[in-house]
């Protein structure tokens, strides 16, 4: 109801206060400050791409942010709906999304535990969104989590002077829709902005229920002058999805592969009753962003921001046979039987908070620009579980099963330096001192006592050189390490896990003309101790990671955008790469075997996306869209059971773009037709193993297995975009 009545004064505000003022140069780059400390800029020498809104909005139809990056090179998507919406997984040269650091005007986004990066909850988000800068490898120094992967900069709207009402509205397969209504107040009084969306999203999935009912709002207010610029901001998304994330094995994929097995409900023969109606992820989160930026000379502007986010939520399961002992009750006796099983259901919740500052400041006169920044944040996670059902009567409920609490402080500080030596030469250092202290204790699943403590302290050197050969041709040549501390399903999972080091090369060529854009980079990624994904999961589905020796990433990657003729844009990209563990060793069957240099799971040797877009005139636009992913294993031993296969994939993308002269300002007709080809295509699985001792007891033998999440055949989705 209150978010209602802000909607409701807001557009009134809109249209009684509203006024159109030409916003000043320095206002602008105020508003920039806010990102240029975790951006790397256009002359620093690390390999990017950046997304802008445009770009962005000609498919944005209610898919997560890792499908509308998909084109960026050495890039792979996952979703375990198979349409893009729910859970998604962002892969960037062969890393995971746990290696991928995200920011949000600079604050940290990636779970402080699990390091992951949930877009589930924060739906369209990308509906607020000005422009991505995506980092490949270690990156410039950034805050939150070390980035081993990727870096990924979100900036939030900026000021717009002129003020509108705008709605969209999508629909397509599998019950697909989206709707959301945005407003922005222009200038007000010469110095305020208000800016607001709301926005719902509803899917069935391409997998069996595998359903997603999401919410989620945006306001945004803004005060600015010609030095200061002060951005509030609050944002907050929740979702209700039914799981999906079991996965399939290969039976089941060429005979049912939409099939899910969650929430299966199975008689004494193993046969399938019905599914429970409520296995579903449950899960809410706010943010509380406050920026003030201030220009104190022509030289000098600083930045420091607070921010606070708040998540809470569970996920809800239906489980047979479960003994007493794993949740703490106590045998009853039923008619002169006594019962030491039941089926139940459960909830896991966790509620946390996550809380800090973020502060920098910069320098610029002439010819050297230096950033000093840092930021220092503060993690409290609640873990516990609770049975709010069972198939007797006479159970106490009252009790959690489990109960422990996570605890994690993050503080760092970085100082960047550039300076051009002429107008050819550019140098740039960049050193970043970090600090994590983590613990974790209380009570775990099976009356497990937990207490682990890790403190650990990194220092982060970067360096490079960049070269402008003329107006067409750039050159540069980085290095840069990073480390990485484990995440909390490393420390639950296994042995006391080992922090990652890495030593990232890059060496790139930038090539511009009027009608030719074209960026290719070389690099060589070395690893000490990293922590790989195993194939196997966990019992929510989270990826199990192990440290290894020493392993290491090289490729090649090459992104283009050229102009043919008045009427066609060519934007193909690829990357070759190998991955590799230097030395594998693996207990097979009961013996030690070295298996020598085996490939780095979930890492494709060759990716290539491709778009060709036609403009016959300023109203249409019409993409044809493909992507190209090799083989892989999910495996790090090559075993031909955890090999997934190359797919193809190709994509339709029209716009049409209409502009009334009178009420309406803007009307947009977008279609976007995925796999118009219909590839049975799996994107992301998992493959597991275990010693098996019962068959022979004076035999050890390895038994393997797979899983896999298939993505969605055929589909499309149309919208409807009308701005006031």
């Amino acid at each position: 109801m209150k978010l209602h009545f802000t909607i409701l004064f807001f557009s009134v505000s809109v249209i009684i206060f509203g006024q159109n003022t030409d916003l000043k140069k320095d206002t602008i780059q105020l508003q920039e400050v806010l990102i240029q400390a975790t951006r790397a800029s256009k002359k620093d020498p690390f390999t990017k791409s950046t997304a802008t809104k445009k770009e962005l909005e000609k498919h944005n139809l209610g898919q997560d942010i890792p499908q509308l990056l998909e084109q960026l090179p050495n890039v792979v998507t996952t979703s375990d709906t198979g349409i893009g919406i729910g859970y998604t997984g962002i892969r960037v040269r062969g890393s995971d999304a746990t290696r991928v650091n995200v920011t949000l005007n600079g604050i940290p986004f990636n779970d402080s535990e699990s390091q992951g990066t949930y877009w589930v909850d924060l739906p369209d988000f990308v509906s607020s969104v000005s422009s991505i800068q995506l980092q490949r490898g270690v990156g410039t120094s950034t805050n939150g989590a070390g980035a081993f992967g990727a870096s990924l900069s979100l900036e939030t709207n900026k000021i717009d002077e002129k003020s509108y009402i705008e709605t969209n509205h999508s629909y397509g397969s599998f019950q697909t829709e989206k709707h959301n209504l945005i407003l922005n107040s222009g200038t007000l009084k010469k110095h305020f902005n208000i800016h607001a969306r709301v926005s719902n999203i509803k899917s069935d999935g391409y997998i069996d229920r595998a359903t997603s009912d999401l919410n989620s709002s945006y306001i945004e207010a803004n005060y600015f002058t010609e030095k200061t610029n002060i951005k509030a901001l609050f944002f907050n998304g929740s979702e209700i999805t039914y799981q999906s994330w079991y996965g399939i094995d290969a039976e089941t994929l060429q005979n049912n592969r939409t099939f899910n097995p969650a929430g299966a409900i199975y008689d004494t023969n193993g046969n399938i009753l019905k599914f429970y109606d409520n296995q579903v992820d449950n899960y809410k989160q706010d943010h509380y962003q406050l920026h003030f930026n201030h220009k104190i000379n022509e030289y000098f502007t600083t930045n420091i921001a607070v921010h606070y986010t708040y998540g809470r939520g569970f996920y809800e399961q239906y489980k047979q046979n479960e003994d007493f002992s794993d949740y703490n009750f106590s045998p009853i006796v039923v008619n002169g039987t006594t019962i030491e099983q039941t089926d139940l259901v459960r909830q896991k919740w966790l509620q946390n908070d996550f809380y800090g500052t973020t502060f920098s400041a910069k320098y610029r006169k002439n010819t050297i620009k230096f950033i000093f920044g840092g930021a220092y944040n503060t993690y409290n996670g609640d873990h516990f579980g609770k049975v709010i059902w069972t198939a007797y009567d006479n159970i106490d409920l009252s009790a959690k099963f489990y109960d422990n609490t996570g605890s994690k402080s993050d503080f760092n500080l970085f100082t960047k330096v550039s300076k051009e030596l002429n107008k050819k030469w550019l140098l740039f250092a960049d050193l970043q001192y970090r600090t994590v202290n983590y613990t974790i204790k209380g009570i775990d699943e099976g009356t497990t006592e937990l207490s682990i403590k890790d403190q650990l302290n990194f220092f982060n050197p970067k360096t490079g050189i960049t070269y402008t050969a003329n107006n067409k041709n750039t050159f540069y040549l980085s290095y840069a390490r990073a480390n990485k501390e484990p995440k909390r399903a490393d420390y639950l999972d296994g042995e006391k896990p080992k922090p990652e080091q890495l030593n990232d090369f890059e060496l790139g060529w930038q090539h511009q003309t009027k009608k030719t854009h074209l960026n290719t980079n070389l690099y060589y990624m070395q690893y000490k101790d990293q922590l790989v994904l195993t194939g196997k999961r966990n019992d929510v589905g989270t990826p199990i990671a192990k440290n290894i020796g020493k392993s290491y990433r090289i490729g090649l990657e090459l992104d283009a955008t050229i102009k043919l003729g008045n009427q066609f844009i060519w934007q193909p990209n690829f990357a070759i790469s190998q991955n590799k563990n230097v030395t594998k060793f693996e207990s097979i069957n009961g013996i030690i075997e070295n298996l020598g240099n085996t490939d780095l799971s979930y890492s494709p040797n060759f990716i290539a996306g491709n778009t060709l877009r036609f403009l016959p005139n300023k109203k249409i636009n019409l993409a044809l869209v493909s992507k190209y992913v090799s083989s892989q294993y999910m495996s790090n031993i090559e075993h031909e059971q955890s090999k997934l296969k190359g797919y193809t994939t190709t994509n339709l993308n029209i716009q049409y773009h209409i502009q009334p002269k009178k009420f309406v300002k803007e009307i947009v007709l977008t279609a976007l037709f995925n796999n118009i080809y219909n590839s049975k295509y799996v994107s992301n699985g998992y493959f597991y193993s275990y010693d098996d001792t019962w068959s022979n007891p004076n035999q050890t033998t390895t038994i393997y297995g797979s899983g896999y999440y298939p993505q969605a055949t055929f589909n499309f989705l149309t919208g409807i975009k009308v701005k006031f």
